[in-house]
């Protein structure tokens, strides 16, 4: 099957800076929003970003394809690095000044776009088993670990990265249709 991300991180690994930055130009909107989910603010987010192509650029060596497609694993490194980032977050306290945060509500048409997009991903969710679906928003909208959804569904460790490999690819296809 061809992965152009895979292809990409290879020649990274090479120390190539074009595919680097091919790289960063085709995936960093997917990387973004799954760390603007997790971590919930664009300025923690956009930091983040950086770090995990700096990850990216020092460790392309340890990719392996044969065990992944390229994307999967960049979205492995962001997540890693997001749950890193929560856990090091500080609890906070009840005189957090709240009331001074900006309305951060995307604008109508935005929130329109998203609606369509959301109404899609819901559509593609209900094309999954129940269970695959709870495992699939565990690990990549909560941040759960592979080990807490395998006890949190009572199925054996590899057996859960199945389930999540499987699952994510029958939302792609659905998805791409």
């Amino acid at each position: 099957m061809d992965d152009p991300v895979a292809d990409l991180i290879a020649k990274c690994a090479a120390a190539d800076r074009a595919a680097f930055r091919s790289l960063y130009r085709s995936t960093s909107a997917k990387l973004m929003g799954v760390l603007l989910r997790m971590l919930g603010e664009r300025a923690e987010a956009e930091d983040a970003l950086q770090e995990v192509y700096t990850r990216v650029w020092l460790r392309a060596g340890r990719y392996d394809p044969t065990k992944g497609r390229g994307m999967t694993w960049l979205i492995a490194v962001a997540r890693n690095l997001a749950i890193d980032r929560l856990r090091a977050r500080p609890l906070p306290s009840s005189d957090d000044g709240l009331d001074a945060v900006a309305d951060s509500a995307p604008r109508a048409e935005n929130r329109l776009v998203a609606q369509g997009e959301a109404r899609r991903m819901v559509d593609c969710f209900a094309t999954l088993e129940p269970d695959r679906a709870s495992a699939v928003r565990g690990a990549y909208l909560d941040g759960l670990s592979y080990v807490q959804l395998a006890e949190r569904h009572a199925v054996p460790l590899n057996t859960m990265r199945t389930w999540l490999r499987r699952s994510l690819l029958k939302l792609r296809e659905c998805l791409d249709q």
